[in-house]
């Protein structure tokens, strides 16, 4: 009987004993060629290695600069830059004259105001090349780099005002923006189409005025490929075309007449829109209307210089030879 006791004692101990195992250590010259994550007792293999990208579709890293950007001396630095009506999604979209655009210019803000994306005919159809993408990459990467993003959606985008409020690659999504340029005028900042009676009432009629459009396009397209291989600059047969037509040139002043009002009663000095491209800055009964115009028809962007003058840009020529710059200028 006491045997068994002392063997229960013994049971006892061993279970509420914690046992120890020393392993030997190597010496650091031994574990020089292991891996931190290979568990214990098994050889270490290195990971496998990704397969490679074919050439055409390797990515750049974030930071990596454009190869095509020239150097920071044929850089022009702006404090404020405005762009809308771009389409990407469509065969308008002038992307290659955008990026040409994008890598001589930089600044401390840029408005995106409206109609970036055609959320409309990209529902139709995909129609999304490189150039496209890298406009994308290249507007994500001037946020990334410091430059204050806003993006104002419009009618063809109209599915980002879903997302008003938040930020996407700090890019800010707004209904509307406000603006105070280095002279102190406050401009409001919004696509235009909210005030535009034929998108508000009558959407089916936009939508068959957009497919008229998109013909005309294909045009002006076709008309300026004959133009560059003579050596002759971009023109907008389109943009002539719409300007000669009496009731298209009675809505744009209607348009301008509206959207002026409507800063006036915001309490603002002036309104920074798109929409209707038409690039224009001037005075309607003391306020300051200002339009950057699109990248599908004119080519054109609304700056605002270190000074704080307001001038539009018509990028209607790629700079990779020279070229004269048109720009028309207001004090603000």
């Amino acid at each position: 009987m006491a045997q068994c006791t002392h063997v229960q004692r013994d049971v006892r101990a061993a279970m509420t004993t914690t046992p120890t195992l020393e392993l030997p250590v190597s010496p650091p010259a031994a574990r020089a060629g292991r891996f931190a994550e290979a568990p214990p007792g098994r050889p270490a293999t290195p990971p496998a290695a990704p397969p490679a990208a074919p050439p055409y579709a390797i990515d750049l890293p974030p930071d990596t600069p454009d190869p095509l950007d020239p150097p920071p001396e044929g850089i022009t630095r702006y404090r404020t830059i405005w762009l809308s009506d771009i389409h990407l999604g469509t065969q308008g979209c002038q992307a290659d004259y955008l990026l040409d655009f994008l890598r001589h210019h930089d600044s401390d803000y840029l408005y995106l105001v409206g109609d970036i994306i055609d959320g409309w005919h990209l529902r139709k159809g995909w129609h999304w090349p490189q150039a496209h993408n890298d406009v994308v990459q290249k507007m994500l990467r001037r946020a990334r780099k410091g430059t204050q993003v806003v993006y104002v959606p419009g009618n063809h985008d109209e599915a980002a005002r879903q997302f008003c409020g938040l930020a996407f690659g700090d890019i800010a999504v707004r209904d509307e923006a406000f603006h105070t340029t280095l002279g102190g005028k406050r401009l409001w900042i919004t696509h235009g189409d909210l005030f535009d009676g034929v998108i508000q009432h009558a959407k089916w009629l936009a939508y068959l005025g957009d497919s008229l459009y998109t013909i005309t396009l294909l045009l002006n397209r076709w008309f300026n490929r004959v133009r560059t291989r003579f050596g002759f600059p971009y023109w907008s047969l389109s943009q002539y075309l719409k300007h000669q037509v009496k009731n298209a040139v009675n809505f744009i002043s209607a348009f301008e007449n509206v959207m002026a009002d409507e800063a006036r009663r915001r309490g603002c000095d002036g309104v920074v829109c798109g929409h209707i491209h038409k690039p224009e800055i001037r005075e309607i009964d003391g306020l300051l209307y200002c339009n950057d115009g699109d990248w599908v028809e004119s080519l054109s962007a609304l700056v605002e210089t270190m000074e704080g003058e307001l001038k539009i840009i018509y990028w209607t020529q790629k700079r990779r030879t020279p070229v004269n710059v048109k720009a028309t200028a207001v004090s603000a």
